[in-house]
């Protein structure tokens, strides 16, 4: 971004006035919300995050709960899908067994989650980001990074301001908060974000990054799971700023590619760039057959194994998704799409055939069928994946069972563990060709 900009380097969140650097309050509309940084008008890499998203939408669709603690979840896995921030004062938080957050907050209200309706808000605040530049890269249905590079002439404003009325303009057409991160990549636009959620605006400047993310534990950063970051713990390693210390060559020989990420990303350096398409909207496979097929017993196994090629596809692009989708052609060629919100996204086969075989039962009515697939969408990284389902312990064993036995598919081939199923599915094909 060039020099020429503004020399004025504060901006009140309120009303969009450049106050002069060092104002505690906006001089127009008196508002405490400014934001000053020495970098302010020279970054255009963002992360937008809705603030308690779903919970959000709820207490606006409903101005009695705008004042009470809500949980949004329970349902069959008993777990909080989101809260907003009154109940996460009194310690409740995502993904906690909703007994324990009863117990925590015990005077919140619980509403199970409506996927359809956070859906609809998600898309429209995705079409307003794209109106502000075509360089949208959605992580889930409520954040996404930005790439504002270029966009001073469209907007008549700086990145930053832009950013700014876009908040604004959420909280007055919407009715829902956002926090934003302003950074030059997209690591540290993330970490941005969370900074000083909700209704955040926070800057992490080229300048500063090192010595920022020095003192942050390393699980902050991108990629680094609660698995990896106790093995760095065991390693004596516990904050970045004990990486930034280190060797690239070093790190390397002890983790392998990622430590050649920790050395990078520790100092705050990331080359990623913001893409509008993360790669495929959707993952998924299908099948013709040779001769069509009427039974619900001959296509489930084969629904089995072309979920289990999802599967696959999923994990080896480190993906979940939460939409599944059946597809079926008829013997007439009409074409039948039928789909399944989940309220996790999941990338095991056995969640994705669960809720394709509910699908087919539905459909498998005596009519004959040449084609049959199978699709997960509404992509979303491979961490969000699965959480631990409290009502039905069987689902972890069933979890772990499949994770063996990708392990051992990995070591051995596909072929050295296949389920009845899929062996069900062979012999029925083999038939079909006879």
């Amino acid at each position: 971004m060039t020099q020429s900009l503004s020399p004025i380097r504060a901006l009140c969140r309120d009303c969009g006035t450049r106050p002069p650097q060092g104002s505690a309050r906006c001089p127009r509309c008196g508002s405490p919300r400014l934001v000053s940084h020495p970098e302010l008008d020279l970054l255009s890499i963002a992360h937008i995050d809705c603030d308690a998203f779903y919970a959000s939408i709820e207490k606006r669709d409903n101005p009695d709960l705008q004042d009470v603690p809500l949980i949004v979840g329970g349902g069959q896995r008993g777990v909080v899908s989101t809260c907003c921030y009154i109940a996460r004062i009194y310690g409740v938080r995502s993904a906690m067994p909703m007994f324990k957050a009863l117990e925590a907050c015990p005077q919140a209200v619980v509403i199970k989650p409506n996927m359809e309706k956070y859906a609809k808000v998600g898309k429209e605040i995705r079409e307003r980001m794209r109106a502000l530049t075509p360089l949208v890269e959605p992580l889930s249905i409520d954040e996404a990074f930005l790439d504002l590079t270029g966009t001073e002439r469209l907007h008549k404003a700086t990145p930053a301001e832009t950013l700014a009325g876009f908040v604004r303009d959420l909280e007055t057409d919407i009715g829902i908060s956002a926090s934003v991160g302003l950074a030059p990549n997209k690591f540290l636009a993330k970490l941005a974000s969370d900074l000083e959620k909700p209704r955040g605006f926070s800057v992490i400047g080229a300048a500063e990054a090192k010595a920022v993310l020095a003192a942050m534990p390393v699980g902050r950063i991108w990629g680094v799971g609660k698995v990896f970051q106790k093995k760095l713990e065991k390693d004596g390693i516990r904050l970045i700023g004990q990486l930034q210390e280190m060797e690239a060559a070093d790190l390397a020989r002890r983790y392998g590619s990622i430590g050649l990420r920790l050395a990078r990303l520790s100092h705050g350096d990331d080359s990623r760039e913001v893409t509008p398409s993360r790669g495929a909207k959707s993952v998924s496979s299908e099948t013709t057959f040779r001769t069509d097929i009427s039974s619900f017993e001959t296509l489930r196994p084969i629904l089995r194994n072309l979920s289990e090629k999802v599967s696959a596809r999923l994990k080896k692009s480190e993906l979940s998704g939460r939409g599944i989708t059946l597809k079926l052609k008829t013997a007439e060629f009409r074409t039948i799409t039928r789909a399944r919100h989940l309220q996790d996204p999941t990338q095991l086969a056995d969640k994705i055939f669960a809720a394709g075989e509910d699908l087919l039962q539905a459909e498998a009515d005596g009519r004959r069928f040449r084609l049959i697939g199978i699709g997960v969408s509404d992509l979303e990284p491979a961490d969000r994946a699965d959480p631990q389902d409290l009502i039905d312990p069987s689902a972890e064993r069933r979890k772990n069972a499949e994770r063996a036995v990708d392990k051992l598919r990995d070591k051995f081939g596909k072929s050295a563990v296949e389920l009845g199923l899929i062996h069900a599915a062979r012999d029925s094909r083999r038939r079909d060709d006879g």
